[in-house]
């Protein structure tokens, strides 16, 4: 049964009073500017595929690519303030159709063959309404039902044309719903502003600390310099071919890691696993990707727990406890000395690894144990700040995806 003061429509109930329209009875559409490379980087400033992919809305200082072009290409590819743009083509069909509004006049601004740009015919849709309105869940789910896939996925005009789109037709409601939501765009902002700043603090104090040229109060011992393998020993246990092919562990591969932690793992039986799936991992086990290392897909394992097994792509590093701090040894392998040596053993390499062997032959500066500790927990302090941080943004933008949810359907009316 409809609520009432609602109605039912193709994309679910709206309000009575909202409009119900394809995209093509607001906009006409028209493809992008395509130049070959030596035309890039200087001239006049150009829309690309990233502006519209990563901001919903977009000012002058957010578009930093330029092009060389003819006046006529001007006239014909121009980007004017209130134009929406599309994202044209993505390897996913996920990210196909995702959609920008340039907020701001750009002199002379043209937009790329990787997007498309839909002006407006008349002025139904106010400016910053429309940097919501066309990533509301129903027109992402229509954009992403009327792709095309072959290589690649791929959207045009003429598709998105057909996407209809349901909005309030007072002008005071689409700005109470853009200013609602606009909100909590600024508040991620800050929150992504303050986290790359505690970052950069965070990398200048490793820098510091981690090389002796700042020491912590208390400790004045000299510091040397250790191979690995003189602090720990490399890749201890490993799963045999004659392991028992019932056995169940939970299982972590390379795409399970992201940049200092462990994002998750699946449920394996032996006999069917991976077989990668060899090195086993105890509690304080620095684990290191030894496949393309330059992305740091490295952890420390901390769960006091048996039956886990990661991917032969990692070097497992079991300290020594009486000579290494597992998380000192840890976040070595976050800061630029042990990041040189790396990049001199993948020098030149087509498919950038190192081995277990590497590994062993990596130098660090080392303290005693007792400073290693303190190390790293001061730089243990700052992780947790930061997680703090990214747990807020993470929930800021889950509220923004539920308050979209509700105000571009008119589930909730502000006025």
């Amino acid at each position: 049964m409809v609520k009432a003061g609602y109605k039912q429509t193709e994309v679910g109930e709206i309000p009575e009073d909202w409009e119900l329209n394809p995209i093509g009875q607001h906009f006409d559409f028209k493809n992008g500017l395509n130049k070959s490379k030596e035309y890039f980087g200087h001239g006049t400033p150009i829309i690309n595929y990233m502006d519209v992919f990563s901001n919903p809305g977009l000012a002058n200082s957010d578009i930093t690519g330029k092009v060389a072009v003819t006046k006529d290409e001007i006239n014909s590819y121009s980007a004017r303030k209130g134009d929406v743009f599309f994202t044209r083509t993505s390897e996913t069909v996920d990210e196909i159709g995702l959609s920008t509004v340039l907020t701001e006049e750009v002199k002379d601004a043209v937009f790329s063959g990787f997007v498309l740009r839909a002006r407006e015919k008349g002025s139904d849709l106010g400016l910053h309404f429309k940097k919501y309105c066309f990533r509301s869940e129903s027109a992402r789910k229509q954009i992403k039902a009327t792709s095309s896939y072959t290589t690649r996925a791929l959207t045009n005009g003429k598709l998105l044309s057909q996407v209809l789109l349901a909005y309030p037709k007072d002008p005071d409601e689409q700005k109470a719903i853009a200013d609602a939501l606009s909100d909590v765009d600024t508040l991620i902002a800050s929150l992504a502003k303050l986290i790359e700043k505690k970052r950069d603090i965070k990398t200048a104090t490793m820098q510091q600390l981690l090389t002796g040229k700042k020491r912590l109060p208390g400790f004045q011992k000299e510091w040397q310099i250790k191979k690995i393998e003189e602090l720990a020993d490399i890749d201890p246990e490993n799963l045999s071919s004659t392991t028992n092919p019932l056995y169940e562990f939970r299982y972590v591969s390379l795409e399970d890691v992201d940049s200092g932690r462990l994002r998750g793992h699946s449920e394996q039986i032996f006999s069917t696993s991976p077989s990668r799936a060899r090195r086993v991992l105890r509690m304080n086990d620095v684990v290191i990707a030894t496949v393309r290392p330059n992305l740091k897909s490295h952890f420390l394992f901390q769960r006091n727990e048996k039956d886990w097994i990661c991917s032969t792509g990692f070097a497992v590093i079991r300290c020594n406890p009486k000579k290494a701090d597992a998380q000192f040894l840890f976040y070595h392998f976050f800061a630029r000395q042990i990041d040189l040596q790396i990049e001199t053993l993948i020098a030149g390499s087509n498919y950038p690894a190192i081995n277990s062997g590497d590994v062993r032959k990596l130098e660090i500066s080392c303290p005693e144990i007792d400073e290693q500790a303190a190390i790293a927990s001061v730089i243990s302090d700052m992780d947790k700040e930061l997680h703090l941080l990214e747990e807020k943004r993470s929930k800021a933008k889950a509220i923004k995806q539920g308050m979209m949810q509700e105000l571009l359907t008119g589930r909730t009316r502000l006025v």
